[in-house]
């Protein structure tokens, strides 16, 4: 018998590089989503306007309160850890980076709140390095 191939060698590694790794704070990060969406609804957060500088400002006051306690347990909060709501957030932002960079010619990145990074170049095939 014969071994099979498969040309992998150069493709992102998802479950090993990922869940893999990560698998408590990828459901921890899961629960942020799942209260998000019972506060608000369920992928809203991609039609926020002025997204990017919105979760960027979310990730900072998330890694701020955590200094006074590491659960949102103020008035309005989720009960989830603010360290996952960080991540969260961070996720969020990304996402929308890299849609934008999509939509835009050159795989640029575009972003009026951001006038320093526009024109940055997100290389297609790695638009996370």
């Amino acid at each position: 018998m014969t071994s099979g191939v498969k040309y992998d060698k150069d493709k992102t590694p998802i479950v090993r590089g990922v869940l893999q790794y990560f698998p408590r704070a990828l459901a921890a990060i899961a629960e942020v989503s799942a209260a998000g969406a019972e506060k608000y609804a369920w992928d809203g957060w991609r039609t926020v306007p002025d997204g990017v500088i919105r979760y960027t400002d979310a990730l900072g006051r998330h890694l701020l309160a955590e200094s006074f306690g590491p659960i949102d347990d103020g008035p309005g909060g989720t009960g989830c850890l603010h360290a996952s709501q960080v991540a969260w957030n961070a996720l969020a932002r990304l996402e929308l980076m890299l849609e934008q960079s999509e939509d835009t010619p050159g795989n640029t990145f575009v972003d009026d709140d951001f006038p320093e990074w526009n024109g940055t170049v997100l290389t297609a095939g790695k638009p996370g390095c």
